[in-house]
Parts: C-alpha cells; structure tokens; sequence
C-alpha cells in the first residue's frame, strides 16, 4: 500500500508567490512542485491550477 504524503502546515514565514502576502492556500502541481498563494490570488487562479491537475490544500488542510 502505498504511503500518504502531507505537507508541512503553512505559517507565518510562508509567503505567496505572486504579491508577498502571507500565504493561504498551497497548489500542489501534478509534477511534484507547489506555488502559495495568498487568499486574493488564490480565488483568481485557482480555475486554472484545477485544470491543470492541481490539489488545492487551504490553510486549514481541508482541500479546496
């Protein structure tokens, strides 16, 4: 059976890739790489991030 992987819980020093704000959410890319954003640019890109295969984890670990 394979393992579960989970990634560490955001915090204050987590910091989004678009604007610097805290980050909220974490994108998790099918290739194995993640981008954070901050709750604003979360809601613009997350559309296209799911089209992209994306898992979408929010601060609160529950997927989006």
């Amino acid at each position: 059976m394979p393992g579960t992987l989970t990634s560490p819980k955001l915090t204050a020093a987590d910091r989004c890739d678009r604007c610097n704000a805290a980050a909220r959410v974490r994108a998790v890319l099918p290739a194995g790489g993640e981008l954070l954003f901050c709750g604003h640019h979360a809601n613009e890109h997350t559309d296209r991030l799911r089209e992209l295969g994306a898992t979408i984890v929010s601060e609160s670990d529950a997927t989006v």
